[in-house]
């Protein structure tokens, strides 16, 4: 399946657009995978980094009580920070603090897939086992130009985050889940908020 998927993405002059696409398929069925578990295991295997992004995206905004237009990108990550409360249809019998580091593990996924979307850096140290990882966003034939070009990949304006930008929306995020949780901490979760850092 993941396979099937990933090259579903990659036969369109457009991966963007055929990830925005199929992931809007998919989604729905996301939504009732009923356990945790096959949750992870369906969403860690995806091959496709590009579609991994749109379905996490999908699935944050989702979980959004305000909704953002912001295109994908580090500022809406971080949006999603402030923003999310991760309730899915199963998760009802779920504990509080279980909830949340689900989403602190997607939003870990979502962060780690674009940026391997944006820039990878596995290019750089691997360019034969991975010679056509950058650029994920262009067709495979613009993306051989792009790479021979040596072209870096194009950042988007909310690409622009600062230091400042980022601790803040973390103690933002710290604030929200110590009026839920209290204190202290689940170690499971201060070891992803710390990963997430």
């Amino acid at each position: 399946l993941q396979r099937m998927l990933s090259i579903a993405v990659e036969v369109d002059k457009s991966p963007n657009c055929s990830s925005c696409k199929i992931a809007d398929v998919i989604f729905p069925f996301i939504l009732n995978i009923p356990l945790r578990s096959q949750r992870e295991a369906f969403l860690n295997t995806m091959e496709s980094q590009l579609l991994r992004c749109k379905l996490l995206e999908l699935l944050f905004q989702h979980s959004c009580d305000v909704p953002t237009t912001l295109p994908l990108s580090l500022a809406k990550i971080l949006y999603f920070l402030s923003h999310s409360s991760m309730l899915l249809q199963y998760q009802d019998d779920t504990a509080t603090w279980q909830r949340w580091d689900e989403m602190l593990q997607y939003l870990s996924l979502l962060l780690m897939s674009y940026q391997n979307v944006r820039q990878p850096a596995a290019c750089c140290l691997f360019p034969t086992l991975f010679p056509l990882a950058e650029h994920l966003r262009s067709s495979l034939n613009d993306r051989m130009d792009l790479i021979i070009q040596k072209a870096k990949p194009k950042l988007q304006d909310s690409d622009d985050i600062s230091h400042v930008d980022i601790q803040l929306k973390i103690e933002d995020l710290i604030s929200r889940m110590q009026q839920v949780l209290g204190q202290p901490f689940p170690l499971q979760i201060t070891e992803k908020l710390c990963m997430l850092r």
